[in-house]
């Protein structure tokens, strides 16, 4: 792939800022045991060091695409790495769990402002076509590099030095890259910008905020008030948000997208994705450390079987020569095929076991994230590559949300204590991921693209958005 001086630096960056944002995202998870320890957590309090990212997020990752396209893509992701930054400060001094939990939500803020803007800048950057599906890989490597390199670099400090250094890290390398985005990048945003959906935008947050929030306190009793409560208002809320979106003539989110087969096929498959790979090896880390005896370094090393061999094949995956449609469809039924080899684990496996399962389902992983970085943007109308962006992540990390939510509880299914109950507990969460995972290759396949009937060159029509386009 041959780019030009700004191309280059707008894919490094870009990818740069992602791979930070997915590393802390995913830190927490090698280290949860001496965090909790050091912070006092009780079992709830774990829950919440563990998802208070996903919060943040998911609450902003839509309103952050919109506001990316409309007021600067540079701007929101200069000002993303900025809050990332401060934030992981924050949580590297928090004295206690309240403090470390709020600082993580707000590293779902800024992380989420980085993601979305970042594959609109590289929209912007390069064609549609084959530039671009290679960019395209580049950043799906960067989201599975960053996956892995979290629990590594956070196992690493916690064994060499402290589990807080991590996060210093974090915010050093955050702030650098907002100093040499400020500098090295062109600013861009949509030729026709809608205006700030400001009703909209606080809908979005406070429903999903609560939305979240439920899933994370159901997983300590689904009938407790508290649960009720959430759950209720993020339904009052995110009904409300549909209800404005549709009579809005600012909305951040055309709900005619809904229609659109293409937007309908990459938002299912982030769906999938969240709720079925992601989920089980946000799960993996945990269950080899305590079933199968896997020192915390060493789980970090096994998932990144995964994740590295992910980022290999996110990169090569531009030599595919099928359309992101059936590459998201093969994609998603290798991941499936891969999670279901995970099954038959007991107490008595080893971690050879489980590497060339990991392998292959990072292979197909990897083909998943190169489609989806790609099918984000070109189901949206032309640009609107962040809205595409924040779109397409919400439902990848909501997705994951919930999958956490229900592998925790199949996982806690089984009676007994012991290696021998988290044995099972693990085969009946994979079986379950398995399962989302060939259901949303299913719910790619049936979204087939419309055939654009051949009309004479002047015919336009208004794609989604309002973007005229001819067919």
């Amino acid at each position: 792939m041959r780019m030009g001086t700004s191309e280059s630096r707008t894919l490094s960056v870009a990818a740069g800022g992602t791979l930070i944002a997915l590393i802390a995202f995913t830190a927490p998870l090698a280290t949860i045991n001496p965090t909790a320890a050091a912070l006092g957590a009780d079992t709830a309090g774990r829950t919440w060091i563990l998802s208070s990212m996903s919060i943040g997020l998911g609450a902003v990752l839509l309103s952050a695409g919109t506001i990316a396209d409309d007021f600067g893509r540079r701007r929101t992701f200069v000002g993303g790495a900025i809050v990332l930054a401060g934030a992981s400060v924050a949580a590297a001094l928090a004295p206690s769990t309240l403090p470390f939990v709020i600082a993580r939500i707000a590293q779902g803020v800024g992380g989420a402002a980085v993601i979305a803007s970042s594959l609109g800048l590289i929209a912007h950057a390069f064609l549609a076509g084959p530039a671009r599906a290679a960019a395209s890989g580049v950043w799906g490597a960067a989201v599975g590099g960053g996956i892995g390199l979290g629990p590594l670099v956070a196992a690493g400090f916690e064994r060499s030095a402290d589990w807080r250094d991590a996060y210093w890290v974090i915010a050093i390398a955050s702030g650098f890259v907002a100093v040499v985005a400020r500098r090295l990048l062109v600013e861009s945003r949509a030729e026709h910008a809608r205006g700030l959906d400001v009703a909209g935008t606080v809908l979005l947050a406070t429903g999903m905020s609560a939305l979240l929030a439920a899933l994370v306190e159901g997983r300590s009793g689904w009938g407790r008030p508290v649960v009720l409560v959430l759950a209720a208002t993020a339904v009052v809320l995110l009904t409300a948000f549909v209800i404005v979106e549709a009579r809005s003539r600012v909305a951040m989110l055309d709900l005619r997208l809904f229609t659109e087969p293409a937007f309908l096929a990459a938002t299912g498959a982030a769906v999938a994705t969240g709720a079925g790979i992601i989920a089980l090896m946000s799960y993996m880390g945990g269950f080899v450390s305590v079933a199968l005896g896997i020192s915390t370094l060493g789980a970090a090393w096994l998932l990144s079987a995964w994740s590295a061999t992910s980022v290999v094949t996110a990169l090569l995956a531009r030599r595919i020569r099928v359309s992101g449609r059936m590459q998201l469809v093969g994609g998603l039924v290798a991941v499936g095929l891969g999670q279901l080899s995970l099954l038959g684990i007991t107490s008595d496996t080893s971690w050879q076991r489980l590497v060339p399962s990991l392998v292959f389902t990072g292979m197909a992983s990897g083909v998943v994230n190169a489609a989806l970085g790609r099918e984000a943007v070109a189901s949206v109308p032309a640009g609107r590559g962040s809205l595409g962006s924040g779109a397409n992540n919400t439902a990848r990390y909501v997705g994951s949300a919930v999958g956490v939510t229900i592998v925790a509880v199949l996982a806690a299914r089984p009676a007994g204590s012991g290696a021998v109950a988290l044995a099972d507990g693990w085969n009946h969460a994979s079986l379950f991921t398995t399962g989302i995972s060939f259901v949303g290759a299913l719910l790619v396949l049936l979204c087939r693209p419309r055939r654009t009937p051949q009309t004479t060159p002047d015919t336009a029509v208004v794609a989604p958005g309002g973007a005229p386009s001819h067919r």
